[in-house]
């Protein structure tokens, strides 16, 4: 980003770790989208700014009354209805209108609720527990682990029996492919046959497109937020205590501070006004979750509706809200005995959105075995332990 940008996120002092948290984050939307972050930073100061028929809402209240209040056309070519248009056969959520939409999302609200996490959970544990312990020995891959993370998410919420790193490869490859509709600028050269054919492979794994769009949702924000929160946590030292009593509280801040979807593009479906700003019918309005949520600034939090600007508003609030807290809670709550840092990252430039490709941890201490008789084992003797428990647990 500017000059400017940055001195704008420094305007009011920060802790230095938090400073430092905050220029790692700030690298992948320097690296994977340079130019539409940019373009973002020159036009955050105005609440809502106008580019010929693109209408950039920054400001916390205009962008709540975009979801809420303004009709949007949920399947125009750029939004993320078009998108899922590329993706799947249609007859999504994004597709329906009045009492059919509100319907849809509290049938998808109900699969999503309190219960889910507790389905949920113990998948994820088994992922933990599986994973985690390298720590104590070596080096841990956190996107690695996102993927899978996401991958069991995804089968278990699809009730699919593919493979769930299969499932994972295949939702964040058909998300990269049509990511490029959601942005402003040209389309890459062959960028819809690349997406019909991503979108294709999904539907070898996924025949039913409410499924597969289930998949590529959980995928992607996991992929990208996971990751990103723990450098983050990792950065500043955030660590929860060893009972873990603040992870949930630490983990919806960490997901404001990170906005793993930082943009959600809409096309307007009627005229109307935002911030004193005249919206025509048809006006592409790329609405700025990780500025109405103040992510870029370093204040602590506004508040709950910050908190929850990630994530929505109304009725185009994501329903797998508390799904996504709550899998970076036991994250969190797995990781903080090791209290680990960052010792290699490396920016995704493909992925659908912002991201890391490589982010590796180091712990700086090792908890006391759990039981009273722990079995040593020699390092060596571990990292094979390891590596057959990954073999034995990928495929596809």
């Amino acid at each position: 980003m500017t000059g400017n940008a940055r001195s704008a996120d420094h305007a009011v002092p920060a802790p230095a770790a938090h400073r430092a948290a905050r220029r790692r984050d700030r690298r992948v939307y320097l690296r994977s989208h340079p130019l539409l972050f940019a373009l973002l930073a020159a036009t955050r100061r105005r609440p809502v700014a106008r580019l010929g028929r693109t209408v950039l809402v920054h400001d916390a209240k205009a962008y709540r009354t975009a979801l809420t209040r303004i009709p949007l056309d949920r399947t125009a070519p750029g939004t993320t209805g078009g998108a899922a248009a590329e993706l799947t056969s249609g007859g999504l959520l994004f597709d329906q209108d009045g009492a059919e939409h509100r319907s849809a999302r509290r049938a998808l609200a109900a699969e999503l609720d309190a219960s889910a996490v507790d389905r949920l959970r113990p998948s994820w544990q088994a992922v933990l527990t599986a994973r985690i312990p390298v720590l104590a020995t070596g080096d841990l891959e956190l996107v690695t682990l996102a993927r899978e993370l996401a991958g069991v998410t995804a089968a278990a919420l699809t009730g699919t029996t593919a493979c769930p790193t299969a499932l994972a490869g295949a939702a964040a490859a058909a998300a990269a492919a049509a990511a490029r509709d959601h942005l402003p600028g040209p389309r890459p050269p062959g960028a819809a046959r690349t997406a019909a054919a991503r979108a294709a492979e999904l539907a070898t794994l996924l025949p039913d497109p409410r499924d597969a769009m289930v998949a590529v949702a959980a995928v992607n924000t996991s992929v990208a937020a996971l990751p990103r929160a723990a450098a983050w946590c990792a950065d500043a030292g955030l660590w929860p205590s060893a009972d873990a009593a603040g992870a949930p509280v630490l983990a919806a801040e960490l997901l404001r501070l990170t906005a793993p979807s930082p943009l959600l593009p809409r096309v307007a479906a009627a005229d109307a006004v935002l911030a004193g700003r005249r919206v025509r019918a048809g006006d592409r309005l790329v609405l700025v979750a990780r500025h109405a949520a103040g992510a870029h600034r370093p204040a602590p939090s506004p508040g709950p509706a910050a908190t929850q600007a990630v994530f929505g508003a109304g009725p185009h609030a994501c329903p797998g809200a508390g799904v996504a807290r709550a899998l970076l809670t036991e994250l969190l709550r797995a990781l903080a005995p090791y209290r680990p840092v960052v010792v290699r990252a490396r920016a995704d430039r493909r992925a659908a959105l912002p991201g890391w490709a490589e982010l590796t941890l180091r712990a700086t201490r090792t908890p006391a075995p759990a039981g009273p008789h722990p079995i040593e084992q020699h390092p060596t003797e571990q990292r094979r332990t390891e590596q057959r428990r990954t073999e034995e647990t990928r495929c596809g």
